[in-house]
């Protein structure tokens, strides 16, 4: 069964740090183009990161120098490194394939960050 699971979410005070893990299961990350996305309240969900098969990453400008993309390949799983967390970073984390397949969302994993 293919399946993403995501974790290392939770409450962090302003200016604080998470890991997000994002482990595959049944999909070879290392020869796919996988994304982090964000869904905060009564907002869309949006894709703020991936990483590409040669480990080039893209970033949305609002995270650009807070959060790094990392790979795992032997774990198969990608990380999202988040520092400097802001109020406004709150939010589900997802991480899916891109372009996305609707049918790999998993659970998430919440990320609060407080002011």
């Amino acid at each position: 069964q293919v399946q993403l699971v995501e974790s290392g979410g939770g409450l962090v005070q302003a200016g604080g740090s998470l890991r997000l893990s994002c482990t595959s299961f049944g999909i070879i990350f290392r020869v796919n183009k996988v994304g982090w996305y964000r869904q905060a309240p009564g907002k869309q969900r949006e894709l703020v990161a991936r990483i590409t098969r040669d480990g080039n990453t893209d970033y949305i400008d609002s995270v650009k120098g807070r959060f790094t993309l990392s790979r795992d390949n032997a774990k198969n799983t990608v990380y999202l490194q988040m520092n400097s967390l802001k109020p406004e970073d709150t939010g589900g984390y997802y991480c899916n394939l891109d372009p996305l397949l609707p049918s790999l969302w998993g659970q998430g994993t919440q990320v609060t960050v407080s002011s």
